[in-house]
């Protein structure tokens, strides 16, 4: 934009001299009466796989003018919630994989790709409490525990509490957070140690804690304390900690437990939380950890409840059933409490990679956030190509990454780029703020980064090719996007 001229440049226009004007331009631009124009770098990943998060030549702002394509506007004045990170789930088995079945220079390589600016960057893994449906021994072979396991009896004291069957997660965690040491760390337990499950019925796999002893619930409430305490004096301290997986969902192929809305406030209300305040730990308690399809009601009942909610920071989601619009009638109903989106795996019941992409990006990278999820995190961070090795769980379901034992040859699958479109780009501690969405057709969101860069990611979710302005208060460029393709825009604030 030209600010006032001067007599002398008024002439040099007028000479019409190529020399004059190269002349004109320099001294415009060093003087500051040109602004220079915006650039807005971006990475795009199309359906057949030509770009997987490849950065293309950076577009330039323009003022704006009229259109006849859709617009979106990102408005950086209207602001939502502030997020904690994107990652995936640190499993026995893809610890197993990333240790045992990887050489040191392939396993530097996968972290950089997963955890550096150089790859992806992701910010917040989760891990699981003990045992789940994919955890397995040091040699790959199926494992179910918990920290508190004992042939016979009652433990109440917990004397034979012990996280060293995570060690090789725990190794995963170190390593991780050796390459991203401002990771956070969710913990989500499968199932409570066996003697405290229904009396007759003691087993990791299924079933519910035995409400017809009054000790277990204390019991059970000092193993948290105890588990969040042990991982500290590792070095890892645990930011977040979900209540119970799927807790409306039981079987006996792997470790698992139910615990209903009214049982899970009894247990937060009465028993967990006064223990971790006892203790003063500041672990966040987060409730329910299911499908969208049935979150309402039960959050309605553990948020309902003011002593429950005293200690519960918010609720946390699944992707197996629903939609993600169920996270936003939660928030409705508590707009004081966070949201948490914790859990999603892709698999070989799909393989096509756009139709992945679309998917993904729709429910999850945009549609979690634009339903207020302060998270958005996949299952497995690693599976081989069996889907595997596994404890009982799904059998062809997919991870971040796949591992080949027999090479260590790691594929990134249609997960790993999804994820990387905001992971790379939206740092911990980013507001979500506001952009136009056309549903079904070009879906976004947006944010503003702690250094005020700010970000919009787009997908184009239909059929067929789309084309649209980006318009950023007087600001605009424009954009065609492919069918079943996402793109990542960043820009700063202040022209640069």
């Amino acid at each position: 934009m030209l600010k006032t001229m001067s007599k002398p440049i008024k002439l040099l226009i007028a000479a019409g001299s190529i020399t004059a004007v190269v002349i004109l331009v320099l001294v415009l631009r060093f003087s500051g009466q040109i602004e220079p124009a915006r650039k807005v770098q971006l990475w795009l990943t199309t359906a057949d796989q030509s770009n997987l998060l490849t950065p293309k030549e950076p577009l330039a702002f323009a003022t704006s003018e009229d259109t006849q394509k859709l617009t979106i506007d990102v408005n950086s004045e209207q602001r939502y919630q502030t997020m904690d990170g994107f990652g995936a789930a640190a499993t026995g088995s893809s610890a197993y994989l990333i240790k045992q079945q990887l050489s040191a220079a392939q396993r530097e390589q996968l972290m950089e790709e997963l955890f550096t600016d150089t790859g992806i960057s992701l910010s917040f893994m989760r891990h699981t409490i003990g045992a789940s449906d994919y955890s397995v021994t040091s040699d790959g072979q199926s494992a179910s525990y918990t920290y508190d396991d004992v042939e016979e009896g009652k433990d109440y004291e917990l004397e034979h509490f012990s996280v060293e069957k995570d060690t090789d997660v725990i190794w995963l965690l170190h390593e991780i957070k050796r390459k991203n040491s401002q990771m956070k760390l969710m913990g989500t337990p499968w199932s409570a140690p066996a003697w405290m499950k229904f009396a007759g019925e003691q087993t990791l796999n299924g079933w519910y804690l035995d409400y017809t002893d009054p000790a277990v619930y204390g019991a059970y409430a000092r193993y948290f304390v105890k588990y969040i305490q042990a991982y500290e004096a590792e070095g890892l301290p645990i930011y977040a900690m979900t209540i119970q997986n799927e807790p409306g969902f039981t079987t006996a192929d792997y470790p698992s437990m139910s615990m209903g809305a009214e049982e899970q406030v009894r247990f937060i209300r009465d028993y967990l939380g006064p223990a971790l305040a006892a203790e003063g730990i500041s672990t966040k308690l987060i409730g329910y950890d299911h499908n969208w399809d049935e979150a309402a009601e039960y959050a309605g009942t553990l948020l309902g409840d003011s002593g429950a909610a005293e200690y519960t920071d918010g609720t946390a989601f699944h992707c197996y059933a629903g939609t993600p619009d169920a996270m936003s009638q939660v928030h409705e109903d508590f707009p004081n409490k966070n949201i948490y989106f914790t859990e999603c795996s892709g698999g070989e019941w799909n393989s096509d990679f756009g139709d992945n992409l679309s998917w993904d990006m729709s429910n999850l990278i945009i549609g979690s956030p634009r339903n207020w999820a302060k998270t958005v995190l996949l299952w497995n961070l690693a599976l081989d190509h069996e889907g595997g090795p596994e404890n009982g769980g799904c059998p062809n379901c997919r991870g971040v990454v796949t591992i080949d034992p027999s090479t260590g040859e790691v594929g990134k699958n249609v997960e790993y780029y999804a994820l990387g479109h905001a992971s790379k780009f939206v740092r911990p501690g980013a507001v979500r703020i506001e952009s136009t969405q056309y549903s079904g057709r070009i879906e976004t969101v947006a944010y503003e980064n702690p250094d005020a860069s700010l970000v919009l990611i787009a997908a184009n979710t239909s059929n067929e090719e789309q084309a649209f302005t980006v318009r950023w208060k007087s600001e605009t460029f424009d954009y065609t996007l492919p069918p079943k393709s996402a793109v990542t825009y960043k820009w700063m604030s202040d022209a640069n």
